[in-house]
């Protein structure tokens, strides 16, 4: 599976359970850890749960496994490494503190808008 696909099926597993300001990175060229960097933001210890929880339930349906994940449930900032992209799952203060965005801003942003539902 293409690490675009990987992306996609994060993304859309994030925007089901309502993750806000999903924004994601293409860091080919520019890190040798990851094609895509996302950052996302729960406005709950519990929502960002079953955000993560989405997540790696649609990505093992699709036959792509977590590799690590960085933090637990009730943590206010979750990292799961997926091998070609890297999901960033913050609480508003702990994204605005590391503010990984600006860390990385050369990278360019992929438009993720056609895969979240516009409700």
């Amino acid at each position: 599976m293409k690490s675009l696909d990987i992306l996609k099926i994060a993304v859309q597993a994030a925007d089901s359970k309502r993750a806000e300001d999903i924004v994601a990175m293409n860091m080919e060229g520019i890190s040798l850890l990851a094609d895509y960097f996302v950052m996302l933001t729960g406005t709950s210890e519990r929502q960002l749960g079953a955000i993560i929880d989405a997540i790696e339930d649609a990505e093992e349906e699709n036959g792509v496994f977590v590799k690590h994940i960085e933090g637990k449930k009730g943590s206010r900032w979750i990292l799961m490494d997926f091998g070609d992209i890297v999901v960033n799952a913050f609480m508003p203060e702990e994204r605005a503190l590391y503010n990984l965005e600006k860390l990385w801003d050369q990278a360019p942003l992929v438009d993720v808008s056609e895969w979240l539902d516009e409700e």
